[in-house]
C-alpha cells in the first residue's frame, strides 16, 4: 500500500503515557497531576488512554496511587479508560474504581516471562484465564498484550510462529484485540512485516494492534509497515514518555506527538489534536526531572511547528 493509498485511512491510537510512560519515572508524581495529565489527553481528543496499572506498590511505586487516578479523572463520552491488571486482587481492585477496560501481559519469550513476573507462559497463561473469565462475567473488555514479539533481552530471536501461536491463544482467552509488542526496541519493519504476516495467518488482522517503541528511532516506520498490513490500532505515549529500561538513555515509546504528526501528514484520520498533546506533555515535562525525546514535541516547544 502507498502512501496516497493511506489517505482517508481511519487508525485508532491508544495513549499509554499515564501508565506505561509514567511507571519507570524517577520523579514522583502526585496524583492530582497525573489526573490532570489525563485529563488533557482526553481534551486532546484520544478515544483510548491507559491511566493506571494495578499492581504491587512494592514492585511499582509510581502506581501505588491508581485508584485515586482512577477515580479522580473527568471521563468523557466515548473515551475508554483502562489499565493493567496482573491478577485477580488488580481486577477487583480496577473494577471499584470505574475502569472500562482492563489489558492483561503474557511474554512471547519463556525467559524473560520469568525474570520479569517469575512465571513460565504456560503458568501466566493459567493465571490470566481467571482473570479474563471474571472480567468477562462483569462486562469488563480484556486487550492482551503479547511482549517481545520482536526480541527478547536473554533469548535474542523470537520465532513468528510462536508469536502467532500465542496471539491465537490469547484470542481463545477472551482477549478482543492481542498487542504486539516490541518491548526492548528492537523492532525493524522487516521484521514488523515477517510478524504480521505469520500472525494473520491465525488472528484476523482487525484484532491486531502494534506498541512500539523508538530506542532506534525505526518506531515511524514500523507504523508504516503496520498501516501497509492492515494494522489500524497503535499505542503511544505522549511526549515519547517512558524508556525501554534495557537500553538506559534510549528513547522509548513511540511519542503520540510523532505519530500524529505523521499520520496528519498521510491523510489517515486519528480525531487527535496534535497541539493538545502538546500542552499534555508539556504540563507532565514540568513534573519530570527530564525532558520529553518527541521530536515533534521539541520542535512545537521552539516554535518550529
Amino acid at each position: 500500500m502507498t502512501p496516497r493509498a493511506l489517505s482517508g485511512v481511519e487508525v485508532r491510537v491508544v495513549e499509554v503515557g499515564p501508565r506505561d510512560g509514567l511507571q519507570n519515572e524517577r520523579a514522583q508524581i502526585a496524583p492530582a497531576d497525573k489526573i490532570a495529565f489525563v485529563n488533557a489527553l482526553s481534551a486532546a481528543g484520544l478515544r483510548a488512554i491507559e491511566v493506571a496499572a494495578f499492581v504491587s506498590p512494592r514492585w511499582v511505586p509510581q502506581m501505588a496511587d491508581a485508584a485515586a487516578v482512577a477515580r479522580g479523572i473527568e471521563r468523557r463520552t466515548g473515551t475508554t479508560y483502562s489499565a493493567l491488571v496482573p491478577n485477580l486482587v488488580g481486577l477487583r481492585r480496577a473494577r471499584e474504581a470505574g475502569i472500562d477496560e482492563i489489558a492483561i501481559v503474557v511474554a512471547a519469550s519463556g525467559t524473560f516471562s520469568r525474570r520479569n513476573i517469575n512465571r513460565g507462559i504456560e503458568e501466566s497463561f493459567a493465571a490470566y484465564r481467571l482473570v479474563a473469565e471474571a472480567a468477562l462475567t462483569e462486562g469488563i473488555r480484556v486487550r492482551g498484550y503479547l511482549s517481545t514479539c520482536f526480541g527478547c533481552p536473554y533469548e535474542g530471536d523470537v520465532p513468528p510462529a510462536r508469536v502467532a501461536r500465542l496471539a491465537e491463544r490469547l484470542i481463545e482467552l477472551g482477549a478482543f484485540e492481542v498487542v504486539l509488542s516490541d518491548t526492548i526496541g528492537i523492532a525493524h519493519p522487516g521484521q514488523v512485516q515477517s510478524v504480521l504476516e505469520a500472525v494473520r495467518s491465525s488472528v484476523p488482522v482487525d484484532r491486531t494492534a502494534l506498541h512500539l517503541h523508538d530506542t532506534r528511532g525505526t518506531g515511524l516506520a514500523n507504523v508504516l509497515m503496520g498501516l501497509s498490513l492492515g494494522v489500524r490500532t497503535f499505542d503511544s505515549s505522549a511526549g515519547g514518555l517512558g524508556g525501554c529500561p534495557y537500553a538506559p538513555g534510549a528513547a522509548g515509546n513511540l511519542a503520540t506527538e510523532d505519530l500524529v504528526y505523521m499520520l496528519e501528514g498521510l491523510g489517515v484520520s486519528a480525531g487527535i489534536d496534535l497541539a493538545g498533546v502538546v500542552a499534555a506533555s508539556r504540563f507532565i515535562e514540568s513534573r519530570l526531572d527530564h525532558a520529553l525525546p518527541s521530536r515533534v514535541y521539541r520542535a512545537e516547544r521552539r516554535g518550529q511547528g
